[in-house]
């Protein structure tokens, strides 16, 4: 029986991963969840799986869930914070650790991870783009594995994950549904609300990652995540707009042969593929109807509406901490945009601002990884005190 903490148990991928594993009582046991502030929520998954441990933001949220635990005489122990999540990452009883953290805070508890030898099932891309060839080696130093949990990385993985010659891969092919905005204008693009780019029409996300699928953000860090995760040059990944979202990648082979990986677009088919690999376990999702999904489309992304991409790729362009400062400022740049302190194009140009106002730096340590990361956030803070909404 695999034994797993869940690093972010009350956000959507967490949710569908419970869902996963309600499926599977004989073959999994949650450990711990954490939760953040969502205490209500973690309280009724606590009631429903039984853990040893929560993980909440702060005392308050502590006080909180004892209260609620008393009530329901819970033996579960409540930890806080960060230590409370490297704790629940590294523990020496956990063989499998989802990180579903959402942005740079999963970065220390999926590094305990690493170091631990754990099998991971990475959700938190940001982890990869800040810290890929640092987490990578601790995985391979430590005897861990890295199963990606995003679709397009784990269609990815599921293709070639027993394939040890990168020489052979010609190229990976992310795909993308475009995100709610795949075929508005520029111009249309101006005036468009937090509701409105909120509305994703094929995939149900936390607020931070819709956003990003609807600048197309989300596929930059994707890009930069799998050049990282599967050690290829960043040149040999291209990213193609399929509004189905079907198809999730694929790799295109040196004889020109292409695989790729098929399957409904539900999260709970990926983190099935993950929490059970390498054998496989039912998702409760069915599979495709081919005969009523025969209007398959593809095409090229457009760079000028969708500049966060470009971006992405000009940062594994420059390497260094170039990748450590585009997910700063872009975590800053949504989140005011969520707050209405800037309009939707405005996150792309709060991004290049601050990115201009870089300077690449070497780090080989997490410490280090972190004060670029601080300083990248406080910089983009000040800049967008100077930004007015458009």
């Amino acid at each position: 029986m695999e034994i797993i903490s869940i690093l972010g148990s009350t956000g959507s991928i967490g949710c569908s991963a419970l869902d996963v594993i309600k499926l599977h009582p004989d073959k999994f046991k949650v450990f711990a969840l954490s939760g953040h502030k969502n205490t209500s929520l973690l309280f009724k998954q606590t009631l429903e799986f039984n853990p040893s441990y929560v993980v909440v933001k702060d005392e308050n949220s502590q006080s909180e869930l004892s209260i609620l635990f008393k009530e329901k005489n819970l033996k579960t122990e409540i930890l806080i914070g960060e230590e409370g999540h490297k704790y629940i990452a590294g523990n020496n009883d956990v063989t499998l650790v989802l990180a579903a953290i959402t942005g740079s805070a999963g970065l220390i508890s999926t590094m305990e991870a690493a170091k631990k030898g754990k099998k991971i099932l990475l959700a938190n891309k940001e982890s990869m783009v800040m810290a890929g060839n640092l987490l990578s080696k601790e995985c391979e130093e430590n005897n861990g594995l890295i199963i990606p949990v995003d679709s397009e990385h784990n269609a990815i993985f599921q293709v070639i994950h027993d394939n040890k010659n990168i020489k052979e891969i010609n190229k990976l092919i992310l795909t993308a549904s475009g995100g709610p905005f795949r075929s508005s204008s520029l111009k249309e693009l101006k005036n468009v609300s937090v509701e409105d780019a909120l509305n994703h029409p094929n995939w149900t996300m936390g607020k931070k990652v819709t956003i990003d699928s609807a600048t197309m953000m989300n596929k930059g860090l994707e890009v930069i995540e799998a050049a990282f995760l599967f050690k290829i040059d960043y040149r040999k990944i291209e990213v193609l707009i399929h509004p189905q979202s079907i198809i999730h990648s694929l790799v295109e082979f040196i004889d020109g042969s292409s695989l790729s990986q098929l399957g409904t677009p539900d999260m709970k088919v990926p983190i099935a593929y993950a929490l059970s690999y390498p054998k496989r376990v039912s998702s409760g999702i069915s599979g495709i109807d081919l005969s009523k999904s025969n209007d398959l489309q593809f095409h090229l992304p457009d760079l000028k509406k969708f500049s966060c991409l470009k971006l992405a790729y000009e940062c594994l362009e420059h390497g260094g901490s170039y990748p450590i400062e585009i997910n700063a400022a872009n975590e800053i740049a949504v989140n005011a945009f969520l707050e209405n302190k800037i309009k939707f194009l405005q996150i792309s140009e709060l991004i290049k601002t601050a990115l201009n106002n870089s300077k690449n730096e070497s780090f080989n340590t997490i410490e280090e990884i972190l004060l670029i990361d601080q300083r990248a956030r406080k910089k983009a803070e000040e800049l967008l005190k100077e930004f007015k909404i458009a």
